[in-house]
């Protein structure tokens, strides 16, 4: 069975793991990342780690998951605000040059949701629409078993769709973009300025709901409504086979998932009222992906 090396860059920490090709994770080490000292510093420190893998040198490709958008096909970062340095350096080439292993990028997001296409809750699907929610709201796009990046690294980048003009003006993004309606950072936001300090994480908005507090309940119910419309424009672009719905508030999918499926039935067109809706199935979706991009090149 072919085995890979997959590798989970951030702006603090990396990992590096040898996966085969069914995803199942065989050894994995660990680091800072020491993405502040510049891509010298960590490189050397990604090589190294590499080089700890056991058989490493009997693995078939390296893939690479970054924050950050990326172009597939000059394999650089269009932005690096959390690798400083890293715009348009030749990461992939580096690494590539120095195992002689075919080596690949791409997004975070990206990785997870191509993760979940081939070895997860989609494998055996034609066309996968990833959505992680959690902090913020990322997406991924896979078809026939590639992530779509788009020729600026740019697709499946949903966080910044309109679903409401009439909202607030909260940072950079479009009023009413779904990162600033609907991720975990907006229901804090939400709970603290409806319901006050007793909101002290995002999860207590939904241990209010549960509890039956109508403040966070309406909360919750406005969330449903504007992922419900978030879904329905995505069917409209590409109609996926399955959306898989990954971060750290799918923990909480019972209570939301429901209300989220009703309303992208209500905004959708009746033919892809059937398309199902599942939680990610994988722990490590973001390791196990990186290393599924030498696999899905064919490698």
């Amino acid at each position: 069975m072919k085995t890979y090396i997959g590798i989970d860059l951030g702006g603090t920490n990396v990992r590096v793991a040898k996966v085969t090709e069914d995803g199942a994770v065989q050894a994995v080490v660990k680091g800072p990342s020491y993405a502040q000292e510049g891509p010298e510093k960590v490189m050397a420190n990604l090589k190294d780690l590499i080089r700890q893998i056991p058989g490493w040198e009997d693995c078939s490709g390296i893939g690479v998951g970054v924050p950050g958008p990326v172009n597939t096909v000059d394999k650089t970062m269009v932005l690096s605000t959390n690798l400083p340095g890293f715009t348009g350096y030749p990461l992939a080439d580096e690494l590539e040059k120095t195992f002689w292993l075919p080596t690949y990028i791409d997004n975070d997001a990206n990785v997870a949701g191509l993760a979940e296409a081939l070895v997860g809750a989609g494998r055996g699907k034609n066309v996968v629409f990833y959505v992680t929610i959690s902090t913020g709201i990322g997406g991924c796009l896979v078809v026939n078993g590639q992530t779509v990046a788009g020729k600026h690294g740019f697709g499946g980048e949903i966080a910044n769709i309109i679903i409401d003009r009439n909202r607030e003006k909260v940072n950079y993004l479009n009023v009413g973009a779904i990162e600033n309606e609907a991720s975990g950072t907006a229901i804090f936001r939400k709970g603290r300025q409806i319901i006050g300090e007793e909101v002290d994480h995002t999860r207590k908005v939904f241990d209010l709901a549960r509890e039956g507090n109508p403040d966070a309940i309406k909360i919750i119910t406005d969330m449903e409504e504007d992922l419900g419309q978030l879904f329905a424009t995505i069917a409209c672009v590409c109609d996926p086979d399955i959306f898989i719905i990954g971060g750290g508030m799918s923990k909480s999918a019972d209570l939301f998932m429901p209300g989220v499926i009703e309303n992208y039935k209500k905004m959708s067109h009746l033919a892809v009222h059937d398309t199902p809706f599942v939680v990610s199935s994988l722990e490590e979706p973001g390791i196990v992906g990186a290393a599924m991009l030498p696999k899905s090149f064919g490698h």
